[in-house]
């Protein structure tokens, strides 16, 4: 009820029909309403945050970062808690968001993402890859506390030991209070009594990191692998972010993919093609006969079974498809030419 009553109250004052209306406000005013109440554009909010303007989920210029933040809240304006047809709006942003009635917010490092290049066979029987970077990493004097060690903690002054603390802030509708986690000790509740000497404090250290990462076969160009937890260390009191591996596949001349199957051409000669031959080919598995049958057409497809690409995350492999071009000479010999012109007689 309160949100309804706010919006309205705001809608009417800045209705475009009125002298004092703002056009641009009021579509923010009716947009934000609808969202509100849509759990598809509610679940874009979750998962891209700040960035949902960017991804079309609202428009006008308004910070909906912020809009967002300040239904998390309780009291002092805030709407945690609070129904809006029948959804309960601490139900929905939760524990996610460190809304008001949520306990303590994790904090999290961020996420990291790096390419790898394969070979096209690497790609389609798999291969181990080193992957090696420079990121934040749990201090190793402190095992990531920021305490020097031996000195231990204490709770923290700024949030009294609770992870999170009030804001006030100005948004569209007006003063809003919300709950964010606390600066100081990153929402752990608790400080070093004497900072590490070490990564003063900070409860993470720069360093080069490898990775032993097995490449699973048949993977496509543009996936990507996620190492959970590999990513940046987050400080004091948070969990390290995820470590994304994005595959970039080499072309292979010759060869080429289309999901699980391989495609590839030969070019045989006229004769090959009326009377039929057995010719090389080359193949994922190395060179293979193919049987060219007699009255092969230009452009005629056979199929070497099995000899695709392995199934990603499944039993079986793709198919071969070899697809047949007929050499067809522009100039020929006399002698040639006089045979050709007796076989077309013939027929």
């Amino acid at each position: 009820d309160e949100i309804k009553k706010a919006f309205r109250k705001l809608a009417h004052e800045h209705h475009p029909d009125k002298k004092t209306g703002n056009e641009e406000k009021f579509k923010e005013i009716n947009e934000a309403f609808q969202i509100l109440g849509d759990d598809t554009k509610r679940a874009q909010y979750d998962q891209y945050g700040s960035d949902f303007e960017q991804q079309g989920g609202f428009g006008g210029g308004m910070n909906w970062n912020d809009f967002m933040n300040a239904t998390r809240g309780q009291g002092g304006g805030g709407f945690g808690g609070a129904g809006f047809d029948g959804i309960d709006l601490g139900d929905i942003f939760g524990d996610i968001f460190g809304g008001g009635r949520s306990s303590r917010r994790e904090s999290r490092g961020q996420d990291i993402q790096v390419t790898v290049e394969l070979t096209f066979r690497e790609a389609i029987f798999g291969v181990e890859k080193e992957v090696r970077l420079t990121k934040n990493n749990p201090c190793k004097t402190c095992d990531g506390s920021g305490a020097e060690p031996g000195a231990g903690t204490e709770t923290c002054s700024d949030c009294r030991g609770q992870g999170q603390v009030k804001r006030v802030q100005q948004t569209i509708l007006g003063a809003m209070q919300t709950v964010v986690t606390c600066q100081k000790c990153q929402g752990a509740g608790k400080v070093p009594k004497q900072a590490c000497k070490h990564c003063n404090g900070r409860g993470v250290e720069r360093g080069e990191s490898k990775y032993n990462v097995k490449i699973p076969a048949g993977i496509s160009d543009g996936e990507m692998i996620r190492l959970s937890g590999k990513g940046e260390a987050g400080g004091i009191g948070s969990h390290p972010g995820d470590l994304y591996i994005r595959v970039h596949v080499k072309k292979e001349n010759g060869f080429e993919r289309q999901g699980f199957d391989i495609f590839t051409e030969i070019t045989i000669s006229y004769p090959q093609a009326v009377l039929g031959d057995k010719v090389e080919i080359e193949t994922l598995e190395g060179k293979k006969k193919l049987v060219i049958p007699e009255g092969t057409t230009s452009g005629q497809k056979f199929k070497l079974k099995a000899l695709g690409v392995p199934k990603l995350q499944r039993s079986g492999r793709g198919d071969q498809y070899v697809t047949v071009i007929i050499d067809v000479p522009k100039k020929v010999d006399r002698k040639t030419k006089k045979l050709l012109e007796d076989l077309r007689e013939m027929l």
